[in-house]
């Protein structure tokens, strides 16, 4: 693929990713066929900015987790109201790694 597009999806989309991860997705998307470019460009990414949001304001429901895709935490903490409020606090610290990391996992399954 062409270093300089590459670059520009790592510069647009570097944000949802954690720093250490955008080295070896860089690498893997620069052997990557030009024919998978459009299916890696249209992987749906969430915010981790948004999902912070959501989980200040509807953390204690669970629509953190949902957001991102953890539907069995999401129901975990909408059955327990947050953990009884610890869980959702404690999600206000880890909820954007844990955003990036769901992030790197769905672009791993398009550059194998």
């Amino acid at each position: 693929m062409d270093a300089q597009k590459v670059d520009m999806f790592i510069m647009s989309n570097g944000k949802f990713f954690e720093s250490y991860q955008i080295p070896q997705i860089r690498e893997r998307l620069l052997n990557q066929d030009d024919n998978k470019w459009v299916m890696i460009q249209s992987v749906p990414l969430k915010d981790p900015q948004t999902a912070l949001i959501i989980s200040i304001f509807l953390g204690a429901y669970g629509i953190d987790r949902f957001y991102i895709g953890d539907t069995g935490l999401g129901v975990g903490k909408l059955l327990t109201c947050g953990g009884i409020g610890i869980w959702a606090i404690v999600d206000w610290f880890g909820i954007q790694k844990a955003t990036r990391q769901k992030n790197f996992e769905k672009i791993q399954q398009f550059l194998f």
